[in-house]
């Protein structure tokens, strides 16, 4: 009888132990009140599309909403919490697209709006670019890890990485796995693709603008498929003695090699199978790096 009842303790016990744990996300609330305000660059009475630039600043708001899913109606999208997103379309001429945005409350209660807008772009991708970075179809960058100042950084006032340039091989193995894949899509369109195996390279002054904290080092950041790049005159003050004069902007987080904060790169140079870049970092200094064609 002794272990009978000693064997049927243990039973009790081990289904009371096996009681599953139950979560709440409490009261969940669906975002109401939505609305989407669309700012185009330049925009007038006489130029409603705007100056041509193509650039768009969306906000949306909603009581209740936690984040917000921005669609651009060209199949680029960005998640943000603050309901505000600035983005480049790269579509020649004068184009309607649809802007649709999911605001995201508690337990994933959504509410959706869409609105159309009408933008001009007028900006030509030089052909000696298109071929460069795509070769006329798909082509694969990685960072030149062997190149002295791969990485550097310099005051904002120059174009060269007047105070720190990287040895070969310097960085950890994060900096230099992922594969930067730029695509032509189109006959003045151009796409990249950043597949970073999962984690990136980033300085410590940019951490927080990728939902990261800590000194510079290996982050696991998602760097948001395949997004459609704004290219345009460069606005640095550069001339054709120290860069091409173009810049591009990536969508999203920006992140092309490692990770500074910024999401508008200059192209300094650039052949068939060697890129430098060069960007103004969140701690407003230029930092640079180095590409090479795999």
């Amino acid at each position: 009888m002794k272990y009978i009842l000693l064997f049927a303790g243990m039973i009790v016990t081990s289904i009371l132990a096996c009681k599953k744990t139950e979560y709440s996300f409490g009261n969940i609330k669906t975002p109401s009140n939505l609305s989407i305000t669309a700012a185009i660059q330049g925009a007038s009475t006489s130029s409603p599309a705007g100056d041509g630039s193509g650039n768009v600043t969306i906000t949306a708001s909603a009581t209740n909403a936690l984040t917000y899913k921005i669609y651009f109606g060209n199949g680029d999208s960005v998640l943000t919490s603050t309901g505000t997103a600035s983005y480049k379309y790269t579509t020649l001429d004068t184009n309607t697209y649809t802007i649709t945005v999911n605001a995201i409350g508690t337990g994933g209660a959504m509410s959706t709006m869409s609105k159309q807008i009408k933008v001009l772009y007028t900006y030509q991708i030089p052909s000696n670019v298109m071929a460069a970075l795509t070769n006329g179809t798909t082509k694969n960058w990685i960072i030149a890890k062997d190149t002295v100042g791969h990485f550097g950084v310099g005051p904002s006032n120059t174009f060269s990485a007047d105070w720190y340039k990287a040895q070969p091989n310097e960085k950890p193995s994060c900096a230099y796995g992922g594969v930067i894949t730029f695509a032509q899509a189109g006959s003045n369109s151009i796409t990249v693709n950043v597949n970073n195996q999962g984690s990136s390279f980033l300085i410590g002054a940019a951490t927080s603008f990728y939902g990261q904290s800590g000194g510079d080092g290996c982050y696991p950041i998602s760097t948001g498929g395949t997004k459609t790049l704004g290219f345009s005159t460069s606005n640095s003050g550069s001339n054709s003695s120290n860069s091409t004069g173009i810049q591009f902007t990536v969508p999203g987080n920006g992140i092309i090699g490692f990770g500074t904060g910024a999401t508008v790169y200059e192209i300094l140079s650039l052949s068939p199978t060697v890129m430098a870049l060069r960007n103004i970092g969140s701690d407003g200094n230029a930092w640079y790096q180095i590409l090479r064609a795999q």
